[in-house]
């Protein structure tokens, strides 16, 4: 059975810290990246950022640059999303995806429909 499990979301002021954690099982975890999307109340579900820990290449969303960090423990299957510097604009729900690695690039790493599998999301909550 495929399972993506989110965890680490929660409550957290401006200027604060999270880390995120993507449990990945049931597929070979070298053959996919893994990427993050939130998705805020009223708004459309967004890509934040993507690893494919096999290759190395790792992708963000301009909104998180210089303030999140993908990483990857493959020892584990699990992805890491550490957000600091959080704003309020950064609450959402966030969710974790896996999309085949061949399939990424600069330019496609955010299209949703690509990605197969997907978590059930952990809440991110930040306040002013």
């Amino acid at each position: 059975e495929v399972q993506l499990v989110e965890s680490g979301g929660g409550l957290v002021q401006a200027g604060g810290s999270l880390r995120l954690s993507c449990a990945a099982s049931g597929f070979s975890f070298a053959d996919y990246a893994i990427g993050w999307f939130r998705q805020a109340p009223g708004k459309e579900r967004e890509g934040v950022s993507c690893i494919s820990s096999s290759d190395g290449n790792i992708y963000y969303a301009d909104s998180v640059k210089g303030r999140f960090t993908i990483s990857s423990d493959n020892t584990k299957n699990t992805v890491y999303l550490q957000m600091n510097s959080l704003k309020p604009e950064d609450t959402a729900v966030y969710y974790c995806a896996a999309v085949p690695r061949w399939f990424l690039s600069a330019n496609r790493w955010s299209l949703m429909r690509a990605y197969r599998y997907w978590g059930q999301g952990t809440q991110v909550t930040v306040s002013s």
